[in-house]
């Protein structure tokens, strides 16, 4: 009989490898199931690039990585999840594969056989490229120098592969193998037994990687390894060593015959004819919507899936998919062939970026998205309007030629980065709409094409629509979202080209079921391969570092334009999300987030004391003005990353100053203003850090540091309140509690690597042991027990209840007070009051009780919730009637959860 899966209440996000390994996660299980969790969500485990950080870069999907235990440790971890009657839920990338060093077999394969490989149509590759030296073949942007300078510095060596029998040419970590059809002219006239030389020879003539192909490799291999095979391999590194000229001049040879064209780095945006993962060319985009690669991609996956050792899938990156709705459609009838076969639920959660108004598409069946959209609608509920004006003063005080708007900005990165990041897969989609428009008219040029297709993406608002999926689907939505970058990008372009625009917008929005030519499938897939990619890279990726108004509205998946909005958008929020992805999870913190949710909750604080926030920046660029960096764009970024990371009793120290200074590297390329990754600026760097430097210096306590510490301990408190009340509506408002690795106490990480830095487990499971209500956890709430109590508390309640959570209407409890947010959860006579705290600093919370000093006026309940209520977080009743009451006495943390005992 199978395991019957456990129910989800709440997951746990681990990442795993830099140390972390699945039999490390066995030893913490214990304590998760105690805190109240019903799932480890675990970072992808599969078989990833040696030393990967991160797992996204998949090598084979056959196995787990032997760095993390293998397929026995995850067995290990699922026994022990069992044990406690929890589930393990998988992070799965279908979108990419790793590309860029040795080790990935069907790609090494691709670039064996060419189109004749059985993984050709794996990879989404343009076989027929205009270039003549392209057609055919796969560029392969990966050497360190121009090609030819790269061989006459000995960068290119023939090698010989005992394991595969390919000969390869290596370059550092790089390999690319050499076409089978050349080896009988490679091996010829080297004394080889005539049986090899005849099975080369018919090998080439074939050029088919059949059995009889894989059996001449095998005998190949093994002669080579004899001492007549030794001598052989020693006469070929002699003919083709790039030690001298005719060895270069037989080695140059050799590459220009192979499948693929090898060259420097920095043309891998112009020339590239692959897809790949945004601009990362070490990572290549997957055909997942063909069968095939959909069955050898997930079918290890779903053996474990099947036998119960995983319990649910995250679908990274769903929106780098051709087709996201075909691919949900697919893996729902994998994974539940028949309804007899399911042991229980099993999630599906999915990776996407939801623009403000966008919804998640029903048409792809799946329980929610993993919790960026709960991540803004929090943020958006503890921001206070009321600082917007002083803010924007400020910034434009500031902003220099930075537009003033996060729209702006990230419309000006967009014409950059169209321009610098992919402009290969904008000229490959300009040439598919030639050829499309070429029969209507010859006077359709492709520089006219290229205007107005730059200017719709300079304006498409979201990250992609979705006509190119295999399904029919409701575009409603796809319709208003082009219709809306039409319309302003005719205003950009001349008239004479409108009529163009209108005929890219009806090619781009023909939908599947009206039958369109394969040639306009092409452009729909091309156009929207490059909009996902063209977003995320111009908002997060660098107007994120520029527009730099409030860092704390600079996130994933944010409209940072908007600070806040009113206390009824978010219970809207919650409302539609309970209607419609119950089971979505909620999430304040990511393995990809900007800065640690409560880092965000304290710059978040300068939304509710703009003026003294103001005051304090101004003296910091008087006292503190360099001669030439950071300009004052960068500097206010920099001062709002330190006091969102700074320390609220100690003071910074030497590991603080180290990531900061990683942190500002990462930002300034990032913000692509005065260095890049692509064309680091040493100088500007080095004096940035040099600034950094003197204001982190213990030697000489600066009034900076006076200044920042002061300011820090006024907000600190009112930050604090911020964080529980962020805690405390992920844990009861509609959905799946996510808790991020470690975040179970106050988490002020920076971008990443750093919020993926080790976790001590022993640490909380010590402060679990000490059990106290949540004022007398306040007395010590610097040391973040409090939040490590308020989540063990509510998840061990949720575990109690758990159709309360489940299948519990969402209710707004409307109040005569703008600093306090109700709700009510009811499922039947149960009934959970939540009472969480908002804009608390002008309350002045005490900064050694978080007890408000000056609370707003008391208010009153309906009659309807008047009554006995128990609290969930201290050891008290209390009794609500028709008589105004304010529930928080003097010394209380200002938040509760009542559960009706009437």
């Amino acid at each position: 009989m199978p395991r019957l899966r456990p129910a989800l209440r709440a997951t746990v996000r681990l990442q795993f490898r830099q140390g972390f390994t699945l039999d490390h996660a066995v030893e913490w299980v214990p304590y998760f199931a105690r805190l109240g969790i019903s799932h480890i969500y675990a970072s992808p485990l599969l078989t990833a690039t040696p030393g990967s950080t991160h797992g996204y870069d998949v090598l084979d999907c056959h196995h787990i990585d032997p760095t993390l235990g293998g397929e026995a440790a995850l067995r290990r971890l699922a026994h022990t999840l069992h044990e406690h009657d929890m589930g393990l839920i998988l992070d799965i990338v279908p979108n990419h594969m790793a590309v860029g060093g040795a080790g990935n077999i069907w790609w090494e394969n691709l670039l064996a056989w060419g189109q004749n490989s059985p993984y050709a149509e794996f990879f989404d590759i343009v076989w027929d490229d205009p270039d003549p030296q392209l057609a055919g073949r796969v560029f392969l942007p990966f050497l360190d120098r121009p090609f030819e300078e790269a061989l006459v510095a000995g960068a290119l060596n023939l090698k010989h592969d005992r394991e595969s029998g390919l000969f390869f040419i290596h370059h550092h970590d790089h390999r690319f193998p050499i076409s089978t059809d050349h080896y009988s002219d490679l091996l010829k006239g080297m004394d080889l037994p005539h049986t090899l030389s005849a099975a080369l020879t018919v090998m080439a003539e074939r050029s088919t990687p059949d059995r009889d192909c894989a059996q001449t490799l095998k005998a190949l291999s093994l002669w080579l390894n004899t001492a007549a095979g030794a001598d052989v391999l020693t006469a070929l590194t002699m003919r083709f060593t790039p030690a001298h000229q005719p060895g270069r001049d037989q080695l140059r040879h050799l590459i220009d015959r192979q499948h693929w064209v090898c060259a420097w780095w920095r043309t891998a945006s112009e020339l590239l004819n692959w897809r790949r993962f945004f601009d990362n060319t070490s990572l290549g985009a997957i055909c997942v919507e063909r069968e095939k690669v959909f069955t050898d991609t997930h079918h290890y996956v779903l053996s474990l899936l099947d036998e119960g050792i995983i319990d649910g899938l995250r679908i990274d990156h769903i929106d780098g998919l051709a087709a996201p709705a075909a691919y949900c459609r697919r893996l729902h009838q994998r994974m539940f062939p028949s309804e007899q076969s399911s042991s229980g639920p099993v999630p599906i959660h999915v990776e996407k970026i939801l623009a403000p108004g966008e919804n998640l598409p029903a048409e792809w069946d799946v329980d929610g998205t993993t919790g960026y959209d709960f991540m803004e609608q929090v943020s958006l509920l503890l921001h206070d309007a009321n600082g917007k004006d002083v803010l924007d003063a400020l910034w434009q005080d500031i902003r220099g030629d930075v537009p003033n708007t996060m729209e702006e900005t990230e419309r000006q990165a967009r014409d950059e980065i169209l321009h610098v990041l992919f402009p290969a897969e904008c000229g490959r989609l300009t040439r598919l709409l030639h050829v499309s428009f070429a029969p209507l008219s010859c006077e359709t040029t492709p520089s006219a094409i290229r205007t107005v297709l730059t200017a719709l993406l300079r304006h498409f608002p979201r990250y992609r629509c979705y006509y190119a999926d295999d399904l029919p689907m409701d575009h409603t939505a796809d319709r208003a979202a082009l219709s809306q970058a039409v319309a302003a990008a005719r205003k950009e372009i001349p008239s004479f080209h409108h009529p163009l625009l209108q005929r890219m917008s009806a090619l781009l929005t023909t939908p599947v079921e009206t039958s369109p030519s394969p040639a306009v499938r092409r452009i729909q897939r091309a156009f929207e391969h490059l909009t996902a990619p063209l977003a995320a890279k111009s908002l997060e990726d660098t107007a994120f570092y520029r527009n730099v108004r409030l860092l704390s509205r600079n996130e994933v998946g944010s409209a940072p334009d908007t600070l806040a909005l009113p206390v009824a958008a978010f219970h809207e929020a919650c409302q539609k999300r309970h209607a419609t992805h119950p089971h979505s999870l909620l999430a304040t913190a990511t393995h990809d987030h900007k800065r640690g949710e409560d880092s965000r909750m304290r710059i978040a604080v300068l939304s509710e004391v703009p003026e003294q926030w103001r005051a304090l920046v101004t003296s910091w660029l008087e006292k503190h003005t360099p001669n030439h960096a950071p300009d004052r764009v960068d500097a206010l970024m920099l001062y709002q990353s330190l006091l969102g990371a700074w320390p609220v009793q100690d003071h910074p120290d030497e590991e603080f100053g180290h990531r900061m200074a990683d942190w500002l590297t990462k930002a300034l390329r990032e913000g692509k203003r005065h260095t890049s990754w692509l064309d680091p600026n040493e100088s500007y760097e080095t004096a940035c850090q040099n600034y950094l430097a003197h204001f982190l210096d213990t030697s000489s306590p600066s009034d900076f540091q006076r200044d920042m510490t002061r300011f820090v301990r006024q907000i600190a408190p009112a930050a604090a309140l911020n964080s529980l009340s962020q805690t405390l509506l992920r844990l009861t408002t509609p959905g799946v509690p996510d808790l991020y690795q470690g975040c179970e106490l106050w988490d002020f990480s920076l971008v990443d690597p750093d919020n993926r830095r080790p976790v001590d487990f022993k640490k909380r499971i010590e402060l679990l042991k000490v059990a106290s209500d949540i004022d007398h956890a306040a007395a010590t709430w610097p040391d973040g027990a409090i939040k490590l109590q308020l989540i063990a508390r509510l998840l061990t309640f949720r575990a109690q209840h758990p159709n309360l959570f489940r299948d519990g209407s969402y209710h707004p409890v409307s109040l005569n007070t703008r600093h306090i947010v109700a709700f009510l959860r009811t499922l039947g006579n149960q009934r959970l009051l939540v009472l969480t705290p908002r804009h608390t600093h002008a309350l002045a919370p005490d900064p050694a009780t978080l007890a408000l000093t000056q609370p707003p006026a008391s208010f009153t309940l309906p009659v309807k919730y008047h009554g006995q209520w128990r609290s969930l977080l201290r050891e008290r009743s209390l009794d609500i009637g028709s008589h105004p009451i304010w529930p928080f006495e003097t010394g209380m943390v200002p938040l509760d959860c009542l559960v009706w005992e009437t």
